[in-house]
C-alpha cells in the first residue's frame, strides 16, 4: 500500500442520510468502487472520484459485495461512465447484470413493482467481457493494494466479502450486519443482523461471522454504513442476535398476523437493547432510525420459516 492510499466512504444518497455507503479505493492514481447504491447514487460517486484528482478512466475495478439493489443497483449505469472498469461479482450475481430482468421481479415481489420503478429506475444490462466472477479466493490489485475476495453466504448465497490484508479490513456488505451511527454509544456500535429475503441462512451466517473474525481484522466497512472497530465484540453481538431473532421467529411461526407479530417482536428487542447499550435516543426515535430494517428483518424471517416448513 502506497502513501497515496485512500478509502473513502461515500454516502450514495439511498432511503435517507448515513444509511447506505459504498467506498472508494484509491492506489497510486487507480480506483476501485466497492458496491455503487441505485442510478441516483451515480452523481455521488463520480464527484468523490473527482473530489480526490481523478477521472473515470482512473477506476479499474467496479466490486460488488451482493446484487441487492441498494448495493449494486446502479451497476449497469455506473459502468457506462467508466470505459476502463471490470465488475467483479460472485458467480451466482452474474446472470443478474447480464440481465437484470429477474433482479427487478425479486425486487417488485418485496417492494411493489411501482415502488422499484420510481426507486430504482431501469436498470442496465452489463457486457459479459466487462464482468469477472469473483471466485473464492478471486484476487484484485489495485496499484500496490491487494483485495481478496471470500465467499461469504448467510445474508445471500451470492454474497462476497473484500478482504485487504494488509489494511487488517473487510468490506462486508451485508454480512456483518447493519450498525448505525446515530445509535453510537459511550459502549461503541450498536449491531444486529439483516435477515432481508429471500436467502436468510442463520447457519451459514454465523459461518461466515465467525471466518470474517479468523481473518483478524482491524477495521469493517459496512455498507449500512460506514466503518466499525472493535470487531469481536461486534461478532459475539451478532451472533447472539442470530440466536434471538430466530427464536423469535419460531415462536410465532404459526399465530395468526405472523408478519405483524414479527415486526413488533423485532421492534420490542431492538429498541430495548439499544437503551439497554447506552443509545441517547428516545424509544420512538429508535423505532424510528430501525423502521425499514424491523420490516424487511421481519420479511426474511417470514421466508426463513416458509423455507423450514417445506424442508421438513
Amino acid at each position: 500500500m502506497s502513501q497515496s492510499s485512500q478509502t473513502i466512504t461515500i454516502d450514495t444518497g439511498f432511503h435517507r442520510p448515513r444509511f447506505d455507503a459504498c467506498y472508494l479505493l484509491i492506489d497510486d492514481g487507480r480506483a476501485a468502487f466497492i458496491d455503487c447504491g441505485i442510478n441516483a447514487s451515480q452523481p455521488l460517486l463520480l464527484a468523490a472520484l473527482a473530489q480526490a484528482g481523478l477521472g473515470v478512466d482512473a477506476v479499474d475495478h467496479l466490486i460488488l459485495s451482493h446484487i441487492h439493489l441498494d448495493h449494486a443497483g446502479g451497476a449497469g449505469a455506473l459502468l457506462a461512465q467508466l470505459p476502463n472498469a471490470t465488475v467483479h461479482v460472485h458467480p451466482r450475481g452474474v446472470r443478474h447484470l447480464l440481465d437484470p430482468s429477474a433482479l427487478v421481479a425479486g425486487a417488485s415481489a418485496v417492494y411493489g413493482a411501482d415502488e422499484v420503478r420510481a426507486t430504482y429506475g431501469e436498470l442496465l444490462p452489463i457486457a459479459a467481457e466487462r464482468i469477472a466472477e469473483a471466485n473464492e479466493g478471486h484476487r484484485i490489485r489495485l496499484g500496490q493494494r491487494e483485495l481478496r475476495c471470500l465467499d461469504a453466504p448467510g445474508h445471500a448465497r451470492h454474497h462476497i466479502v473484500v478482504h485487504e490484508p494488509d489494511a487488517a479490513a473487510c468490506f462486508t456488505g451485508d454480512a456483518f450486519g447493519i450498525s448505525y451511527r446515530e445509535l453510537d454509544s459511550a459502549a461503541g456500535p450498536f449491531i444486529f443482523p439483516t435477515t432481508t429475503p429471500v436467502q436468510f441462512d442463520p447457519a451459514a451466517m454465523k459461518a461466515t461471522i465467525a471466518r470474517l473474525l479468523a481473518t483478524q481484522p482491524r477495521v469493517m466497512y459496512l455498507t449500512h454504513y460506514g466503518a466499525v472497530t472493535g470487531v469481536e465484540r461486534l461478532a459475539a453481538d451478532l451472533i447472539w442476535w442470530i440466536d434471538q431473532m430466530v427464536a423469535l421467529a419460531e415462536s410465532l411461526a404459526v399465530v395468526p398476523e405472523r408478519h405483524a407479530a414479527l415486526c413488533d417482536g423485532l421492534r420490542e428487542r431492538y429498541v430495548r437493547a439499544a437503551q439497554q447499550h447506552g443509545v441517547a435516543l428516545g424509544a420512538e426515535a429508535i423505532a424510528a432510525v430501525l423502521q425499514m430494517d424491523i420490516e424487511l428483518n421481519a420479511q426474511g424471517l417470514g421466508v426463513w420459516l416458509d423455507s423450514q416448513v417445506r424442508r421438513g
